[in-house]
């Protein structure tokens, strides 16, 4: 397993996944999604993987609403990369599998 957490400092699911992760001994690299961001690769296997765009957008962000109003998806993928401050946390990912949010039943199967 390759389990990369990608999760902002201040948001409590991002700790609890990380918790998920340490209680069971499975390593894990975290990445500060504001700090850092994300590159276009990785986004692409995340869509594909987390079931679409509107799942990675934080509707308790400010622009979320901006970024639901655009017209074309390459233009919402583009505003994502430019603010990653827009994703909603955490999202796990393992290889090409991903998930958006705290969801342990989905990585038990992962184990």
């Amino acid at each position: 397993m390759n389990i990369q957490i990608y999760g902002k400092s201040k948001c409590f699911d991002t700790k609890k996944a990380e918790r998920y992760f340490k209680e069971r001994k499975i390593p894990f690299q975290r990445i500060d999604l504001p700090k850092y961001g994300m590159r276009p690769r990785e986004l692409e296997t995340i869509l594909a993987a987390a079931g679409g765009l509107e799942a990675l957008v934080d509707p308790k962000h400010p622009d979320a609403a901006l970024v639901e109003h655009l017209a074309y998806e390459q233009d919402k993928i583009d505003k994502l990369l430019e603010n990653p401050a827009l994703f909603r946390t955490p999202i796990v990912r393992n290889g090409r599998k991903a998930t958006v949010g705290y969801c342990p039943e989905t990585w038990k199967d992962w184990e």
